[in-house]
């Protein structure tokens, strides 16, 4: 590569670039210093190795800047190389790299160091195309992560409401009149007690009377009316064996519903809290209908580095809710 080529490419700016391909334990590489030629290599996913690696190439180019493409935007490795203040890291889109290959390579054929040569061309002649990765600040790190867990345990929950709601419409739908929401601690410890007509008729109806209260329920009124719709109700089923394996699903369900609760809640104590003192909440709390929810991942998603995205059209971009004009020939749409 001469001067002229290295300049034009922009690889002056770095004295060697890598790509990795990563996997759950040893991720592929390809790597070359700036004119260099093209090596392969691998490294295992631990913290001893990728350090002893990151060394090896801090001595080697004696600090200086290495350009590191892969695909992931979040995991194992590229959390593992954000400690290193000499590796600029460029993530790049899967659907990026699944075009970039189609049309690399005709045939189809996909392996891992393939993929990881195919990640350093695109760094090495496309770069212009490639965003390096800029990190917000430590607490809209936190706020996000955060949210994206706390929506990932919610979807859980969605789940096993849906999955306690079908199993008890075929053999015990009272339970769905006399419960109401089923993601509460009162629907779950009330399953874990009587998870079954038969069960729930033969209890003391002062037992569950106190459940009710002893679960923020205090209405007599409303106690008074669901007691007598246990006591009147007929069964839906009779088979044995539908009502015991649906018992035993429905307890099982309702533990893990249960597990889920305080989770959920600390995890909306905290961000609130942490939304209370970041800079930018309030711009994203004033957004219509965010609520405690969104707003956080609202900010997750501009992030701090106001660079970044400096139009609204960047963001429907990176979004993907952006509208794509396709034309060819007459044809367009």
């Amino acid at each position: 590569m001469n001067d002229m080529t290295s300049k034009m490419n922009g690889t002056e700016e770095f004295a060697a670039f890598v790509a990795f391909d990563w996997a759950d334990q040893k991720h592929a590489g390809a790597t070359c210093s700036a004119g260099g030629a093209v090596k392969a290599f691998e490294l295992e996913q631990s913290a001893q190795r990728i350090d002893a690696w990151a060394a090896a190439m801090r001595q080697r180019f004696a600090g200086r800047r290495i350009a590191v493409a892969l695909e992931q935007s979040k995991g194992a490795l590229i959390y593992a190389l954000m400690k290193y203040d000499f590796f600029v890291l460029f993530p790049v889109n899967p659907k990026q790299l699944k075009c970039f290959r189609g049309a690399m390579v005709p045939s189809r054929a996909k392996d891992d160091p393939g993929d990881a040569s195919l990640l350093l061309e695109l760094l090495l002649k496309h770069r212009d195309r490639l965003h390096a990765w800029k990190s917000d600040d430590a607490t809209t790190r936190l706020i996000g992560c955060l949210a994206e867990d706390s929506c990932g345990l919610v979807m859980q929950r969605t789940r096993l409401n849906n999955a306690l709601k079908s199993r008890l419409k075929q053999y015990f739908p009272l339970a769905l009149e006399v419960l109401g929401e089923l993601d509460t601690e009162l629907a779950c410890r009330f399953l874990l007690r009587w998870a079954s007509l038969e069960q729930l008729q033969q209890e003391d109806p002062d037992e569950v009377a106190a459940l009710y209260r002893t679960l923020y329920c205090r209405h007599p009124k409303l106690i008074a009316e669901r007691l007598k719709k246990i006591a009147q109700v007929t069964p839906l089923v009779s088979d044995s064996a539908i009502i015991e394996s649906g018992r035993m699903l429905v307890q099982g369900l309702a533990e893990l519903m249960l597990a889920l609760i305080e989770p959920l809640k600390q995890y909306d104590r905290k961000l609130a809290d942490m939304m209370k003192h970041h800079p930018d909440a309030e711009i994203f709390q004033t957004f219509p209908v965010a609520g405690d929810a969104l707003a956080p991942r609202l900010l997750m998603a501009f992030g701090s580095d106001r660079q970044r995205l400096a139009t609204s059209d960047e963001m429907q971009c990176i979004s993907g809710i952006a509208p794509v004009k396709i034309q060819s020939g007459k044809t367009q749409y």
